[in-house]
């Protein structure tokens, strides 16, 4: 099997709107969709003149409602395409990239551009790490942005990352670093009694007495692993996101971190099968009966 999904085969599979507004009539109502209104078994034709297809009673069937596409006036192949775009590139796509490479307005780039980083978050989930038999987790805490002219206490954004050795990572924007807004993201996606490595930040004290096989390693000592114990892995994720974030993007508002914050973990929880990162955001779009 291919190890990604590339640009001439997206070109082939892809070629028009009518294409992907198939591929999406199928993903969502299946191979022989059965007729709400009159229970007729593959009866539908596509419409000359919308994005729609109808039943030979009339009952017709818009395949973009429901989906990040609906009530846009984008090309639908658009919206396809920089999908691809999304899952091709390691750092992101900015929306000025975007504008350059399909001609639409910088506001729609932009949009498209937020809506698929949704998307992708919704594709991915959130899935509980660690477990008692599980892999060791690590935990630590980032910050991104740089200092104002003028610094102010809330200068810089605070993420929290969750990350299974050779698995999946989860990251939350958090209000500060304090225990009392840590914990409780802690506890929520991390499984009692796993075993969590972390740094010596006062934030992750308690988690021995929250049932967690809790070891640390002090950075400010100069310690960065003892045995199995460290953060290594979040901290190269960590990498991955900071050169995305301050080479692609170059600034991110704390309103929309959590969006970026989604497309980065999507594209690390598929990294061992880069071919199905774009294949699954296509196959992941809501059945409309379930």
């Amino acid at each position: 099997m291919a190890n990604s999904f590339t640009y001439k085969q997206f070109l082939e599979t892809y070629p028009d709107d009518d294409a992907c507004l198939a591929h999406l009539f199928e993903t969502r109502y299946g191979k022989e969709p059965v007729c709400p209104k009159c229970g007729g078994i593959d009866t539908f034709h596509k419409l000359s003149k919308l994005p729609a297809y109808t039943c030979n009673c009339g009952h017709h069937i818009h395949p973009m409602a429901g989906t990040p596409f609906e009530r846009s006036r984008t090309s639908l192949r658009t919206w396809f395409y920089v999908m691809f775009l999304f899952c091709a590139s390691r750092n992101g796509v900015s929306a000025k990239e975007i504008q350059r490479q399909t001609g639409v307005t910088y506001k729609t780039a932009w949009r498209i551009g937020q809506q698929i980083r949704v998307y992708m978050g919704w594709v991915d989930g959130d899935r509980k790490l660690g477990g008692r038999s599980g892999p060791i987790v690590e935990i630590d805490e980032t910050f991104i942005g740089g200092r104002d002219p003028k610094p102010t206490p809330d200068d810089k954004k605070i993420v929290l990352g969750m990350i299974e050795r050779g698995g999946e990572v989860l990251t939350r924007h958090v209000t500060s670093r304090r225990a009392e807004h840590v914990m409780p993201q802690i506890k929520r996606w991390v499984r009692p009694f796993s075993r969590v490595a972390t740094d010596s930040d006062r934030a992750f004290a308690d988690l021995t007495e929250a049932d967690y096989f809790h070891e640390t390693v002090d950075h400010s000592r100069k310690e960065w692993a003892r045995g199995a114990v460290h953060t290594n892995t979040i901290e190269g994720f960590w990498g991955v996101l900071k050169r995305g974030i301050n080479g692609t993007y170059v600034w991110v508002s704390r309103k929309h971190l959590q969006k970026y914050l989604w497309e980065f973990e999507y594209r690390h929880n598929l990294r061992r099968e880069p071919w199905l990162m774009f294949q699954l955001l296509l196959a992941a779009f809501p059945r409309a009966y379930r």
